[in-house]
């Protein structure tokens, strides 16, 4: 028996690091990896930026995904449209 651990696993992982100037840029993702008998799937999206300065503490600026943010919106407009429709068909 496969268990599930093995099927899906979402991880964090940071690529190599960018020097920009006096600055260290290192990109961090968030990995989801779908091991199958017949194959897989790698699914990866940025999530932040790791700046680290001489002299400072290091920071991470996250990453918005302005996509996700507006399908999200979208999906929960619809579900509201759509129960306020059948509402008032009820009555």
């Amino acid at each position: 028996m496969v268990s599930a651990m093995s099927l899906a696993q979402l991880s964090t992982v940071h690529d190599r690091p960018i020097l920009a100037g006096a600055l260290r840029l290192t990109p961090e993702s968030q990995v989801l990896t779908v091991r199958l008998p017949s194959g897989g799937l790698v699914w990866q999206r940025p999530t932040a930026v790791v700046v680290d300065q001489p002299g400072r503490a290091s920071r991470r600026i996250p990453i918005v995904d302005l996509t996700r943010v507006a399908q999200l919106a979208l999906l929960l407009g619809t579900v509201l449209c759509l129960m306020v429709i059948s509402r008032q068909k009820e009555s």
